[in-house]
């Protein structure tokens, strides 16, 4: 039983054993064609709708123009992991989001690029960091030990966070509709309404966890300034 639970995150249970489950990655392509080739359409409205806010927030949380370009980024990486996670709600798509080194393909690039440019140009800052405001000399050694640690585990984070909603979403509606054949046809409807309430329930869970994903991203690089 545990085999076939786990077998849907199984990367090489396609065929002949080769991994193109992670082709799934890039069906992101069919939804963004260029935009000249499109009409003004309810489509294009939430996407310029959902990239305004984005753009927003990203703003006010690095609150400095020393990096252009950011928004552009973090707005691309937000629309590239939503993706992920909700296409691997439908059936027979491969949820890459699901595994913890595609997620951490995202975090520890991102985590490196901020520790090199930090400690190269901005290394004072990076020293400030280590110890907040008001510390007593005694207690310094150690903020600024927990506060390495709490930076060294931070991609780590980012990503056990985002691989551990989508595994635990994916194995709960796996196993409500496993009971399926054993149940009575009257349980079988609340099955079905359980089922729907918990496929809109993850729906939710796979737009809150790319938000997080990406904010956390962005205030991290508001450190760095």
């Amino acid at each position: 039983m545990m085999n076939n639970l786990f077998s849907i995150f199984d990367p090489f249970s396609s065929i002949l054993n080769i991994p193109l489950n992670w082709l799934s990655s890039l069906l992101i392509i069919m939804f963004f064609p260029l935009n000249f080739w499109l009409i003004n359409n309810r489509f294009m409205y939430l996407y310029n709708l959902i990239i305004n806010f984005l753009k927003m927030e990203i703003k006010n949380l690095l609150k400095t123009e020393s990096f252009k370009g950011n928004s552009i980024f973090f707005i691309t990486l937000f629309f590239m992991i939503f993706f992920n996670n909700f296409l691997g709600l439908f059936p027979y798509i491969f949820t890459s989001t699901s595994h913890l080194v595609f997620n951490l393909s995202f975090s520890i690039p991102i985590w490196l690029t901020l520790m090199f440019f930090g400690w190269i140009n901005k290394t004072q800052n990076m020293f400030t960091h280590l110890i907040p405001n008001g510390t007593p000399p005694i207690l310094m050694p150690f903020m600024v030990l927990i506060e390495t640690i709490s930076n060294l585990i931070r991609p780590g984070t980012l990503a056990v966070r985002l691989t551990a909603n989508m595994i635990a979403g994916h194995l709960l509606i796996t196993l409500l509709s496993s009971n399926g054949p054993l149940i009575s046809n009257s349980m079988l409807l609340i099955l079905i309404l359980m089922e729907i309430l918990l496929l809109i329930l993850e729906m939710s869970v796979s737009l809150i966890q790319t938000y997080v994903f990406t904010i956390l991203s962005t205030l991290y690089t508001s450190e760095i300034h």
